[in-house]
């Protein structure tokens, strides 16, 4: 039964949101919410009786939350449980008397611009209620109920004015003049300025216009026979707009309407005039070309006259070039522009057209065209990056270029792959190439033609090794050229490539420089001119950097580039100083994490393309990763396209026929002994950061997220404990993947599992041979070559006998998850997740790739309750630049508030168990 006891109900107003309800007893308590929702809102049929509004928490109370439109209604019409005793707030029953009143003004449009506000410089509504019934936030209010009917503020130039023009003006006036009021008089009083025409100059008129027929007016001084006997009356109102006129404007003067204007004084009602006119409230009428003309920016033309069919043309090729001006469809040759330099005039007529130039813009643009002379040309790279900006019609450049026929026809087969032509494989290939790498090969070739460097970044697994073992073939049998190319890739795949250039081109001589035997200063450059192509690895490009760049060579490969991604690194820094006649990246991951990674692919495959890492930075970086710049987006996009080639495995066009690709993910919950060390974790990171200055408390938090990863994945591997022993109790993941392990082990099947750390690579090693008694390999960044090949072959060569093949490899991330074919796998395991999507999917392309013929099924393992679930459903939620341009990482946790940092990692101890 419900309580008889007298309530008492609050409100409040919250700013631009709406009205706050609670409610107490007669005891100080505050009432429940769903009690008050049944005794306030039982019979508010909008509010569908309660149910839709919104809860919200207080301190010490607990109420509702009405919108301003729901508020008016129900303070209108207050719809309690009868047989109450409900007292109301005082200032609960100011609003039970000012909701009436609010509501009959707008529903009679009663309310008008608030006269009084406007010359303060501010906004409002005018009510006919009294002032005692007014509420502080009565404006607030009404404002956002009137833009709910549509009836926002008007946009009138005259409500912009500036404060010295807002004091002539009376109150009549102001409504009439922004168009609240019907204006009495049968005309409208206008300046209009003529243009020129023959020997004439420019003037300026007082018009009286007809509303109904805006062509038909009549100029001061006025022949009142020739006006409307209806328009007599009204003619006084011409003094008081000339009184009017003079006292808001000063720099008007009378005289204006009986002579010619000069140039400047023409240019000057033209520029600001006219402006300042409109914004005080009167009408002006300019020619009809005048708005046309203000969009029209003067640009430099630089039509290109080389041609580009020379062979390594290079991107820092100067091309030759004839200037003219361009001011929308009007062009000036550079003789015409020096001539119009001279005059400095803002305003000139060329063939019958009004061109507007500023002083200032045609200096800057002669200046710009002195230093290009001076530098006796655009380079091609400089004229490809004008093309592609050139493309924004919202943002032009100073300088457009004109392509000529040669230059437009490679920049369309640049763009479109499948308008290259297709050059035949050479004859020694030992395989046969698919549509799509036959593109990709005719690809590398074109780009070679014209000494560009690209980036192939196909999906892990369509081949990017055969199409570039291709290109090498090609270019020993087709180019007289002696030098050896160079190909630099992770140490992880040196095996693999070794074994893929015996197979599919034993004609290459091919020599590895990488160990201590390795051959250093003269006998280096002997051994390599007597070969193809070098392999080496980023670790000896640095180290060998000597004997590396003193070869002039024939092409430099990039295997898993991604490598060079961080621009300071030594290793990146050596790649870069090397020199080849043709460079060329291989990656499936461009990007990773931050946009400064494709500026360093990029700077090494066309160096200065993209201008300066720091210009780069401030054009590009900043924009796009702090404000989602679109066209920023748009505008990279177009210029790295040319020179990025990228097809993905879910391409029909790629018909790869591959078959299908599961993803599931296993949640998974915490023992005790895990969640008591994450919140002894949580304590000394929270303890910390507070005291520290923002670069140490990045650190304190990235080593904090290790820790707290780490527990998830097992304490063991936290604690450093020994991990010789099975020690599947103290962790649901391990016990899970050994239970999963065990059911694929049945069935036959063979599987990966991807971790980031060594320590939990061992103990998964040492618990699966335990518990399953079968050989276990792990793979990490301190096996060497050799062990590595001999671990990729027990586990794919099925035709090794039982005692000699492994079924179950475990992988670090890092040294795995890039450039293995292990196909004889159809399970994938991440244990732990690298909260890159991309790194995740190179790893499980160890597995989806060409040659695999069983569906593959991936697993993913999650800590319910922790930062694991909870940047997971980041993830799964957020369609941000990663799939466009920028990929995810854990920086940007870091950079949270302690509020937003502690929501995300608090542990939700529901699933503890």
């Amino acid at each position: 039964m419900m309580k008889a006891d007298k309530i008492i109900i609050y409100s409040r107003w919250v700013p631009h949101t709406g009205h706050l309800i609670w409610a107490r007893n007669q005891g100080g308590y505050p009432l429940d919410v769903l009690e008050l929702k049944t005794r306030l809102f039982s019979w508010h049929e909008p509010s569908f009786y309660g149910t839709f509004l919104e809860t919200k928490d207080g301190e010490g109370w607990e109420g509702v939350l009405l919108s301003p439109k729901m508020s008016l209604d129900y303070f209108c019409n207050p719809s309690p449980l009868v047989h109450q005793q409900l007292e109301w707030s005082q200032e609960t029953e100011q609003i039970l008397e000012l909701a009436p009143l609010l509501e009959q003004a707008i529903t009679e449009k009663t309310y008008k611009p608030n006269f009084s506000l406007w010359q303060k410089g501010e906004w409002g509504w005018t009510f006919p209620i009294s002032e005692e019934s007014l509420l502080p936030y009565t404006q607030d209010w009404a404002e956002i109920l009137l833009k709910q009917e549509g009836m926002d503020m008007i946009h009138h130039p005259l409500l912009r004015s500036e404060a010295e023009q807002r004091e002539h003006w009376t109150e009549e006036e102001w409504l009439i003049a922004i168009g609240w009021k019907e204006d009495p008089v049968p005309f409208r009083i206008a300046l209009k300025l003529l243009e020129p025409t023959g020997n004439e100059s420019w003037s300026l008129q007082l018009v009286l216009q007809d509303p109904t027929h805006q062509d038909l007016h009549y100029a001061y001084p006025f022949v009142l026979s020739d006006i409307p006997s209806d328009w007599i009356p009204f003619i006084v109102q011409v003094d008081r707009y000339l009184e009017r006129l003079v006292t808001l404007l000063p720099w008007f003067h009378i005289d204006y309407l009986s002579r010619e204007l000069e140039d400047q004084e023409a240019w000057f009602f033209l520029s600001e005039g006219s402006r300042m006119l409109v914004e005080a409230g009167f009408i002006v009428l300019l020619p009809s070309w005048w708005s046309q003309l203000e969009k029209r920016k003067p640009r430099l033309v630089a039509r290109v006259q080389s041609s580009v069919t020379q062979s390594e043309l290079g991107l820092d090729q100067l091309m030759r070039f004839d200037w003219k001006l361009s001011v929308g469809d009007i062009t000036l040759s550079e003789e015409q522009f020096l001539e119009v330099m001279k005059q400095k005039k803002q305003l000139i007529r060329v063939n019958g057209k009004w061109i507007q130039l500023d002083a200032s813009v045609l200096e800057r643009l002669h200046k710009l065209m002195r230093e290009l002379q001076n530098k006796e040309g655009l380079t091609l790279g400089q004229i490809l990056e004008s093309h592609f900006q050139q493309e924004d019609t919202e943002h032009p450049t100073d300088i457009q270029v004109e392509l000529n026929s040669s230059l437009l026809t490679m920049l369309q087969q640049l763009q479109e792959i499948s308008t290259l032509p297709i050059v035949t494989p050479p004859a020694s290939l030992q395989a046969t190439l698919r549509p799509y790498q036959m593109e990709g090969y005719s690809w590398l070739l074109f780009l070679r033609r014209f000494g560009l460097g690209g980036c192939l970044a196909d999906d892990m697994g369509l081949g990017k090794t055969i199409q570039w073992i291709s290109y090498l073939l090609y270019l020993k049998e087709n180019e007289p050229l002696k030098e050896p190319s160079l190909l630099i890739c992770p140490t992880s795949v040196l095996g693999n490539w070794q074994k893929e250039l015996r197979r599919f081109a034993p004609s290459l001589k091919v020599y590895i420089h990488y160990g201590g035997a390795r051959k250093k200063g003269e006998e280096f450059s002997v051994v390599v001119h007597n070969a193809d192509i070098v392999l080496t690895t980023y670790n000896l490009s640095h180290l060998d950097s000597d004997e590396l760049q003193s070869v002039k060579w024939n092409a430099i490969g990039l295997d898993e580039a991604q490598n060079i991604k961080n621009v300071y690194t030594k290793q990146a820094a050596a790649v870069r100083q090397l020199s080849g006649r043709h460079r060329v990246a291989m990656t499936g991951t461009p990007i990773e994490n931050r946009l400064t990674e494709l500026w360093s692919i990029f700077d090494f495959i066309n160096p200065g393309y993209l201008g300066s890492l720091r210009d780069f930075t401030r054009r590009f970086v900043n924009p796009i990763e702090k404000e989602k710049d679109k066209e920023l987006i748009r505008q990279i996009q177009r210029m790295i396209r040319p020179f990025l080639l990228r097809r993905v495995k879910t391409d029909p066009k790629i018909q790869l026929n591959l078959p299908e690709k599961f993803e599931s993910k296993e949640y998974l919950s915490l023992t005790v002994e895990q969640a008591s060390l994450y919140e002894v974790v949580l304590q000394e990171l929270f303890s910390k950061i507070e005291l520290v200055s923002p670069m140490e408390r990045r650190g304190i938090i990235l080593a904090s997220l290790t820790k707290l990863k780490q527990i998830c994945n097992h304490p063991d591997l936290f604690l450093k404990a020994d991990n010789k022993k099975s020690t599947i109790d103290f962790s649901p993941k391990v016990e899970r993947l050994l239970q999963m392990v065990e059911e694929l082990r049945q069935e036959g099947d063979k599987c990966l599992i991807f971790t980031q750390y060594v320590e939990m690579g061992n103990i998964l090693k040492n618990t699966l041979e335990q518990e399953l008694n079968e050989s276990v390999q792990f793979l990490h960044g301190g096996t060497p070559r050799e062990k590595r090949d001999e671990m990729i072959l027990r586990f794919q060569d099925e035709s090794l006998s039982n005692e000699n093949q492994t079924n179950i490899f475990i992988l670090s991330l890092k040294a795995g998850g890039i450039g293995l074919n292990l196909t004889a796998a159809n399970h994938v395991f991440h244990i732990d997740r690298w909260w890159n999507p991309a790194v995740e999917s190179q790893a499980t392309d160890r597995a989806y790739r060409i040659g695999q013929t069983r569906r593959v099924q991936v697993h993913k393992f999650i800590t319910l309750g922790t930062l694991e679930e909870k940047i997971d459903d980041m993830m799964e939620r957020k369609l941000g630049l990663s799939e466009q341009i920028v990929g995810s990482s854990e920086q940007w946790i870091t950079e949270l508030s302690q509020d937003d940092l502690k929501e995300l990692l608090t542990l939700h101890k529901e699933w503890v168990t």
